[in-house]
């Protein structure tokens, strides 16, 4: 309900009678009052305060230098936002202007809102550059090499967009891996929040776990306005990026468009084909590389057996041969085998003149002599052994018993131990006259042989020495025969034929 516009100082004639009106009724013919004067306006300003409710609703004061206006944006517009609105920011704010009657203001409800120009964007955008080059987020000692053949790699893009196809696409085609998409908005006031959980997500995954964790990120959008592409440049994102332990590929855009998680990730993509590019090698060449590796091993292999054999022959044409090497042993073997049969003779000649020698010495007579002798020191011994006994029977009667017992025992022992020492003895000189016996000059005798002994007692050894001498003694197993040669004329051999 329109009110009638009078001046202020007028009288109000029969103020008694004017009509009256409810708050409500006033604030609400305020509020359409507002509503059909600017029902559709666009009004430029700088940003407030800004705060977002838990409903969602976006709440925010545009303000110039003489004037505050509030504003509202309901959660479906706010959640329809390309960009973060930020205290300072220089915004176009587009919708109409209300009331509200719970606190009697006026504000402004708006349905779009959108950077003053691109100009400002890039001013905030530089600015957050600084700030976070300044904390050193953008340091090439923090970017990590790629692994030069990722066996899984994560996809952080939109899964429904023509980026997802396009990169595993161009995955098949060169070097097929497993492939981990996490489906984020890459558009909108959410995606940034989506895009940073993603990256978070991925590096939270424990390798072996049932979910494979990837060896690279590729974070992927296709091109847009500024306004398309600033969730990448949202701080939260390119912190998410610098943080991240797993190395990561930014594909943001196409070529000319840059974002700030360029700067924070450990490469840059200008296409999301040319991010599965870098990320993964060409099987074939790979596999032509192989091949061309096996070729240079095989030459290699080849080469040097080939060499060593030359570097063979040639030592081997320098080595002696095998006659040259064994002839000077085999030399020294037939002397020493020369050397040998005399040596054996000359030693078994000295054996027998030393044996020769001791059976003369040993003769059937001494072993009787040594043989009564030994009786004689054991009867000697009986007797002084009997003396003691006799002698020790005469203790005291007390210990005549004990004493007696221990006596009888060492008595015991004591013949025990002489007949022992007597067969040992009686054994040893029965196995010294055997080996005597075998080894005696007379044994040989009685087999048909006999010694020949000139005037002194000499042996005589061969023919030159029966020659020389003149009386001969020729022992034989029975006897002696003494020979006179006579004139020393030598008998006939013949007479003995």
């Amino acid at each position: 309900m329109p009110f009638p516009s009078e001046p202020d100082d007028a009288p109000v004639p029969g103020a008694r009678n004017a009509p009256e009106y409810s708050v409500s009724e006033v604030s609400g013919a305020i509020k359409r009052t507002l509503e059909d004067r600017f029902g559709l306006i666009r009004v430029r300003g700088e940003l407030g305060r800004v705060t977002r409710a838990a409903s969602g609703h976006l709440y925010a004061d545009l303000k110039d230098a003489g004037a505050v206006l509030s504003g509202v944006m309901w959660k479906g517009s706010a959640a329809r936002l390309s960009f973060r609105p930020e205290e300072g920011m220089e915004v176009i704010a587009t919708g109409r202007v209300s009331t509200f009657a719970g606190t009697s203001k006026y504000q402004m409800i708006m349905e779009r809102l959108e950077p003053a120009g691109v100009g400002a964007l890039l001013a905030q955008l530089e600015d957050r550059r600084k700030r976070l080059l300044a904390e050193g987020l953008f340091d090439e000692a923090r970017k990590r090499a790629l692994p030069y053949l990722p066996a899984v790699i994560g996809v952080v893009t939109s899964p429904t967009g023509a980026v997802i196809r396009d990169i595993l696409h161009r995955l098949g085609e060169r070097f097929p891996v497993h492939v981990l998409v996490w489906p984020v908005l890459v558009q909108g006031e959410k995606a940034a929040t989506q895009v940073s959980a993603a990256i978070t997500g991925f590096n939270a995954l424990a390798p072996g776990g049932p979910v494979p964790r990837p060896d690279l990120l590729i974070v992927a959008r296709g091109g847009g306005s500024i306004e398309d592409l600033w969730a990448f440049n949202e701080e939260v994102v390119v912190r998410a990026a610098a943080a991240s332990t797993i190395p990561l590929i930014s594909a943001v855009g196409h070529e000319t468009d840059t974002t700030l998680i360029d700067f924070a990730s450990d490469l840059r993509a200008p296409t999301p084909t040319a991010a599965a590019e870098k990320a993964v090698p060409v099987r074939l060449e790979l596999l032509a590389w192989l091949d061309e590796l096996a070729g240079r091993q095989t030459r290699s292999l080849l080469g040097r057996l080939e060499s060593g054999s030359l570097r063979l022959g040639a030592l081997t044409s320098r080595l002696p041969r095998a006659d040259s090497l064994l002839a000077p042993p085999r030399q020294r073997l037939d002397l020493a085998e020369l050397r040998l049969a005399p040596a054996l003779r000359s030693a078994v000649s000295l054996r027998q003149t030393r044996l020769a020698a001791v059976s003369g010495r040993l003769r059937p007579d001494v072993l009787a002599t040594t043989q009564a002798r030994a009786a004689e020191r054991l009867a000697g011994l009986d007797q002084r052994r009997m003396t003691a006994f006799a002698g020790l029977l005469r203790v005291e009667a007390g210990q005549a018993e004990a004493r007696r017992e221990t006596l009888t025992r060492l008595d015991q022992r004591l013949a025990e131990a002489m007949r022992q020492a007597m067969a040992r003895r009686t054994d040893r000189l029965a196995g010294q006259f055997a080996l005597l016996q075998a080894v005696s000059h007379t044994a040989t005798l009685a087999r048909g042989y006999a010694i020949v002994r000139d005037a002194n007692g000499g042996l005589v050894r061969d023919v030159a020495g029966a020659r020389a001498a003149r009386k001969l003694a020729i022992s034989f197993a029975d006897g002696i025969v003494p020979v006179v040669t006579g004139d020393g004329r030598p008998v006939q051999a013949s007479l003995f034929e």
